[in-house]
């Protein structure tokens, strides 16, 4: 099918009538404590989900839409001891979960290995876990079953040109795929995400990547838009439409009809973020980060039950 070609409208139409075959009426509004979140009716706490960076805020690739930017608000954890230190705080603070991420070498992948036992180490403190693991090596993958982590989180992306341009990475999508692959084998709880206008705010690649996310049997995915950042190469970019959003919303629905879908948190602000949000209610995912109080009451006004957590959008408990 060409996505891209066929009205929105059907799209959303045929994308809503297959949430309502598969799913209850029930969204997960995420907000976890990274962000400050109060609609006047759910105020998040400070302390209940961190994220911890194993690399500082160091990335080898130096991605044009993020250029480490997003490793400056996260925990540095880039030793053993301010891994330990850090964990401890968070046990410390009755912190309920954490996302253990950091920037990439020059392969694509996170450096994890070091940190494996002291992920299972959390693990055994009671504490939820999820990874972001960029590319995955396979006895990475199989340590972090053994280490029991809860998820893995790894952008999927659908363009050799997008991976070159934007990654500056001598990768392809045959590598992102590889990485699902090994992720199932290894019966790891692969989320992946896929970023809408990740090639400087053009759609390319994104629903091959969806196709690939099918393929591989996926038991999740989580949908965002780029954010040009100041101070990155995409801080001019041309900003993703929210049509553009729900189209590869309403596309993954179509392709995944029983797959839990989550509007993550990395989405721009302003005028396009309610229709967003309002297209995705429409197209029925399972959970929003982070939604406008304005999305909530369409959400109820559609006859959805509300629940909130402070976690990650791929928990939808």
């Amino acid at each position: 099918m060409n996505w891209s070609d066929r009205p929105l409208e059907e799209l959303i139409t045929r994308a809503g009538m297959l949430s309502q075959n598969y799913f209850a009426r029930s969204l997960t509004v995420s907000a976890p404590s990274q962000k400050h979140y109060d609609t006047g009716i759910y105020q998040n706490h400070r302390t209940a989900f961190a994220s911890m960076s194993v690399t500082g805020n160091h990335c080898a690739l130096q991605c044009d839409h993020c250029g480490t930017k997003v490793l400056e608000g996260m925990t540095v954890a880039n030793s053993l001891k301010r891994f330990r230190d850090a964990a401890d705080t968070l046990v410390a603070n009755g912190t309920d979960g954490v996302l253990i991420s950091g920037g990439c070498l020059e392969d694509g992948s996170v450096p994890l290995e070091r940190f494996v036992e002291d992920i299972a180490r959390l693990k055994d403190r009671g504490l939820t876990v999820l990874v972001h693991t960029g590319l995955v090596k396979r006895s990475v993958a199989h340590a972090l079953k053994m280490a029991g982590v809860d998820q893995i989180l790894l952008d999927i992306i659908g363009a050799d040109e997008t991976i070159h341009r934007v990654y500056h990475l001598d990768k392809t999508t045959r590598d992102y795929r590889e990485s699902l692959a090994i992720l199932r084998e290894e019966g790891l709880n692969a989320v992946p995400h896929v970023v809408v206008g990740l090639h400087f705010g053009a759609l390319l690649g994104e629903f091959n990547a969806l196709e690939m996310i099918r393929d591989e049997r996926c038991q999740q995915l989580v949908i965002v838009a780029l954010m040009p950042l100041p101070g990155t190469p995409m801080a001019g970019a041309a900003r993703v439409s929210a049509e553009d959003v729900a189209r590869v919303i309403a596309a993954a629905r179509i392709m995944m009809p029983s797959t839990p879908i989550s509007l993550g948190c990395a989405r721009p602000p302003g005028p396009d973020k309610l229709a967003m949000e309002a297209y995705a209610i429409e197209c029925g995912v399972q959970s929003i980060a982070y939604p406008l109080a304005g999305t909530i009451r369409y959400a109820e006004a559609k006859g959805y039950t509300i629940h909130y957590h402070e976690k990650c959008c791929s928990l939808l408990a």
